[in-house]
């Protein structure tokens, strides 16, 4: 809600927002391998966290490329490269719902992983939370403007943004108290295929978005995300 408010009622440079995405990207991509994934090992052991981090990937890869086919495949674009824009409703009819579940696909992971991380008394890992927040609003930033762009109402984005931060809400709700009971190695696996599609959606929606204008500074931007929020882990 945040990004989406920024880019509707003011200009951020592109550079800006791909500058802030890869960063994002660096610390989610820290916080699946040391948050994630390293809790799923040691919790359920290396092969049932292989197998749910495998799983995750190709669920969240055949959604996209169902989603893609609708119309949401640039849904994290701002509209600005003319062969990359988001449609409009006329030129790809469903394709603002396709971009709309895209998007809610995107943060469903993240908050089910918020959720199971205050399972048995805990707190949120600091990384994870910081990760989370850094990445979503410049992808609420982008995409909102690619939205703006492409001719949908105030009303529209808005009603998308915050349907998915109600829908991310429960999500972490659904994620803390369904699996309140469940035995530490099923918690270990639904942590590892959470990783398994955020990483996934970082190669296959971040990264892209970044690269765009951010263009060889792109690697360095996102390790120095890597390393702050490996720094934050370490703390």
């Amino acid at each position: 809600m945040l990004g989406a408010l920024i880019a509707w009622f003011a200009h951020v440079p592109r550079v800006v927002i791909a500058s802030v995405m890869a960063f994002g990207s660096g610390v989610l991509i820290s916080a699946v391998a040391f948050d994630l994934m390293a809790e799923a090992a040691d919790e359920g052991g290396l092969v049932p966290a292989a197998l749910g981090f495998v799983t995750g990937a190709l669920a969240y890869l055949g959604a996209n490329a169902l989603l893609a086919r609708r119309g949401a495949r640039h849904r994290k674009r701002s509209g600005e490269n003319p062969e990359e824009n988001q449609p409009s409703e006329q030129q790809s009819q469903g394709s603002g719902a396709a971009i709309a579940i895209g998007a809610l696909l995107d943060g469903i992971p993240e908050s089910v992983v918020l959720g199971l991380g205050l399972l048995g008394g805990g707190a949120v890992s600091a990384s994870v939370l910081a990760a989370v927040f850094i990445s979503n609003v410049p992808e609420g930033l982008s995409s909102a403007a690619g939205m703006k762009r492409a001719g949908r109402s105030a009303a529209y984005v808005f009603g998308v943004w915050g349907g998915i931060a109600l829908a991310s809400g429960l999500a972490a709700l659904v994620g803390y108290v369904a699996l309140g009971g469940a035995p530490p190695e099923i918690v270990a696996v639904i942590t590892a295929i959470a990783a398994g599609a955020i990483l996934t959606m970082i190669a296959d929606t971040m990264i892209p978005e970044a690269f765009e204008r951010t263009r060889t500074w792109t690697g360095v931007i996102a390790t120095l995300g890597f390393l702050v929020a490996f720094a934050i882990e370490q703390a």
